[in-house]
């Protein structure tokens, strides 16, 4: 299994489990959309005994608008 490091939008700096090392593109469902993030550069730590294979996703937008406060009550 592998680990895909999230950079920048709503969930940057999150790891997540990926099942296939070889994805470009990581589409994730957040609030009322989804967000898409796309693979940069190459997997990192594919050896043996070098830890789990990762791979750096960078945010590439949303189907919907992203808002992080919907009710308007700014808590």
């Amino acid at each position: 299994m592998a680990i895909a490091r999230l950079h920048g939008g709503p969930l940057d700096g999150q790891l997540l489990p990926l099942e296939q090392a070889d994805l470009e593109q990581l589409i994730a469902p957040y609030g009322e959309g989804q967000i898409v993030y796309k693979r940069g550069g190459d997997l990192q730590n594919t050896g043996d005994h070098d830890g789990p294979t990762t791979a750096d996703f960078w945010y590439l937008g949303s189907t919907e608008d992203i808002n992080p406060d919907p009710d308007g009550r700014d808590e």
